[in-house]
């Protein structure tokens, strides 16, 4: 990235697959590349300019430190108060030096704004001799003008050929989200997959450990891990946890392998799965229970409204509600699917 431009990355996958992991794992070997790395989190509700706003001010303060980036980190520091202002973003501190200049980054519309200050953190970090990536979790979150927003930003850099590259990760729908917000988001990206393990790494994500630790794991015992998680890493870790901590040992067995399963089972519907139906309205849980009902997903909508005795229409504002908080996601057109692996099956052990 040093000067040079590469396609943007969004990582697609369900809850629990190990995409923040990643991401994480991706900021770590950028800042040992020496790029600057800002990671943010998308909650619900929030706007992407207060999102970014501390990030791309922590990066501009540090590129003006370095001489021949000064002129072009103070012009984007310049913009940010700007930015500041037309957002009513708060802003402790006053930058030393600064110079009021009209028309940059003012105009409170982040479609606008964003591109402006993202080519001043390119160009400056050009000069510097430097990258900057951007890590954001949870994309799914951002509202459709502030997607389009930041395609647009990243477009603007990508045309230009600016060393900023952003790694994303969200739910499965972000692909389509990001080409309805913009039609060449598609070459923008990167979109990879992160889903489950397949049975080789599923396997030696469960042995590794346990050899580390100088136990060893009987092969049925092994195969049982995973087949019953379907290779899923939440499923792989919390079930490897309960073994580690039932069994004498030194090599596991299948029956300390069945013996944990109740256990595990017992963890993740009050943990990885209850804080998830939590969430959910009475209205809201009888949709998905009704999901659950019908099987395993895909589920058409029109399925849904038949079970449910309602008719498509009525169902709009559950379906979109459910859908706003990440609990499913449309995987096709008139289609939905739960978000969570193995959600339908939790839905059906408590009825």
């Amino acid at each position: 990235m040093k000067g040079r431009n590469a396609r943007s990355i969004m990582l697609l996958g369900l809850r629990g697959v190990g995409k923040t992991v990643l991401l994480n794992e991706i900021g770590r070997n950028a800042e040992q590349e020496s790029l600057l790395v800002s990671r943010v989190e998308s909650p619900e509700g929030e706007s992407l300019a207060r999102l970014i706003f501390p990030e791309m001010r922590k990066v501009m303060r540090s590129l003006s430190g370095v001489e021949a980036a000064k002129h072009l980190a103070f012009r984007g520091l310049n913009g940010l108060r700007n930015f500041a202002s037309a957002f009513k973003i708060g802003i402790a501190g006053v930058e030393v030096g600064m110079e009021t200049e009209p028309g940059l980054a003012e105009t409170g519309d982040l479609q606008y704004d964003l591109p402006d200050l993202f080519t001043l953190i390119g160009k400056a970090a050009q000069a510097a001799g430097r990258g900057w990536l951007l890590l954001v979790d949870e994309v799914q979150y951002l509202s459709e003008a502030d997607l389009s927003a930041l395609i647009v930003a990243l477009h603007r850099i990508s045309q230009d050929g600016l060393p900023i590259l952003m790694v994303g990760a969200g739910l499965p729908q972000i692909a389509r989200s990001a080409g309805e917000a913009k039609s060449y988001s598609e070459r923008l990206f990167q979109f990879p997959a992160v889903g489950a393990l397949d049975p080789v790494s599923a396997g030696q994500a469960v042995e590794k450990p346990f050899l580390e630790e100088g136990a060893t794991i009987a092969p049925e015992a092994l195969q049982t891990i995973v087949e019953r998680t379907k290779g899923y890493p939440f499923f792989l870790q919390e079930w490897g946890s309960v073994i580690w901590d039932n069994s004498q040992g030194p090599e596991i067995t299948f029956d300390d392998v069945d013996r944990s399963y109740a256990e595990t089972l017992a963890r993740l519907d009050e943990g990885f799965f209850k804080v998830r139906i939590d969430r959910l309205t009475k209205a809201e849980v009888q949709f998905v229970k009704t999901m659950a009902q019908l099987g395993d997903g895909p589920y058409a909508m029109a399925d849904i409204a038949k079970a449910m005795g309602r008719s498509q229409n009525s169902l709009g504002p559950a379906r979109a509600s459910i859908l706003s908080k990440g609990m499913v996601f449309s995987s096709d057109h008139g289609f939905l699917d739960f978000s969570v692996p193995l959600f339908a099956e939790f839905m059906r052990r408590h009825g």
